[in-house]
């Protein structure tokens, strides 16, 4: 029997994750951007600025921003100054990010797609490496955050933003309706596709915990792990140091 990985609630095949995933973004890369408005409420803008003020871009340095198709994470990195490479494993989600940068005059930043689990560049070729609610849709997390130690400089600092499992007594419950019932609801309504939407909620509940995940970081060889969690642990921030 073939192996198994999940994909929201349901357990595909270990080679129809990617697949079914590139498809899920296909369909949304259009409205991403708005959905993460409406869902949010508008509060993934902040925990963005906050993630990247965690990840103190400086003028001098290279960062790889994996799974950053939209831009989102990068355009508030170029303003630092830093050099950027944002990559994508889907197309459609890197050219809204491209379409996004022009429409604001936003230039130097360098486009490529990639797969996290098997990226081409080079070892110790980064200053940084950020993720941003992208993680949990990779097959192998493990590979990938190979990968990031990999292509990260002795020194370099590895940062994920990701959605978790809220800490705050009494509003798991509400949190677990919310997004099992009105976010499929407002994907129907907004972008007209339910069934993205039901996944993307399902995969948050069968992403890692906080602990289990800070071990994997640290599993994959980096050190000074550190764990912060947002809007009671509804949202972390998850670093480490490659030394």
């Amino acid at each position: 029997m073939s192996d198994t990985v999940s994909f929201g609630y349901e357990d595909v095949d270990v080679n129809q994750k990617t697949e079914l995933v590139g498809e899920v973004f296909s369909k949304v890369a259009a409205k991403y951007d708005l959905m993460n408005d409406v869902m949010s409420g508008g509060m993934h803008r902040v925990w963005k600025d906050r993630f990247v003020r965690r990840v103190k871009p400086q003028s001098d340095e290279t960062i790889l921003d994996m799974a950053g198709g939209t831009g989102d994470i990068a355009f508030r990195m170029s303003e630092y100054g830093a050099s950027v490479t944002v990559s994508d494993i889907n197309q459609e989600m890197l050219d809204v990010g491209i379409e996004r940068a022009m429409e604001r005059g936003i230039d130097g930043l360098v486009w490529s797609r990639q797969n996290a689990e098997q990226l081409s560049f080079s070892s110790r070729t980064f200053d940084a490496y950020t993720i941003a609610f992208g993680i949990r849709n990779v097959t192998h997390i493990d590979r990938a955050l190979k990968e990031a130690h990999r292509v990260l400089k002795f020194g370099g600092r590895f940062y994920c933003l990701e959605f978790s499992t809220t800490e705050w007594p009494g509003f798991k419950e509400v949190y677990d309706a919310y997004s099992h019932k009105l976010m499929p609801q407002m994907g129907k309504l907004i972008a007209q596709d339910e069934e993205s939407y039901r996944y993307l909620a399902e995969s948050i509940r069968r992403f890692p915990p906080m602990p289990q995940f800070e071990q994997m970081i640290r599993d994959a060889g980096f050190a000074k792990t550190k764990v912060e969690a947002i809007f009671g642990g509804a949202v972390a921030i998850h670093s480490g140091w490659k030394i």
